[in-house]
């Protein structure tokens, strides 16, 4: 699937993540200095959406019991997860973040 547009840049400020869904898919869409990245919305240890956790920096927080991810890479940082989330490329183009989905 090519690129499609999720959002507008302006609808995503430095720091702060959220969730979208895209064609059937729960997308947690990351504002981190300008650099936007994507992700599974769902933490892959337990059915909790990701964006309802915390953001640090490269990293966002399971709300439910804390497993930790790099939203760049989708590794795992910290148990009780011990699967990455699934990442998708993600870019600006004319002011609409963009994602390429499967």
């Amino acid at each position: 699937m090519p690129f499609v547009a999720i959002c507008s840049v302006a609808d995503l400020g430095p720091g702060e993540m959220k969730r979208l869904d895209i064609a059937g898919q729960p997308i947690a869409v990351y504002n981190l200095g300008g650099r936007f990245y994507a992700t599974a919305a769902i933490c892959t240890h337990e059915h909790a959406d990701l964006t309802e956790g915390e953001l640090d920096g490269k990293r966002v927080s399971c709300p439910l019991h804390g497993a930790r991810f790099d939203v760049a890479t989708g590794r795992v940082l910290s148990p009780p997860a011990f699967k990455p989330l699934k990442t998708f490329p993600a870019r600006v183009h004319d002011d609409q973040v963009e994602v390429d989905l499967p």
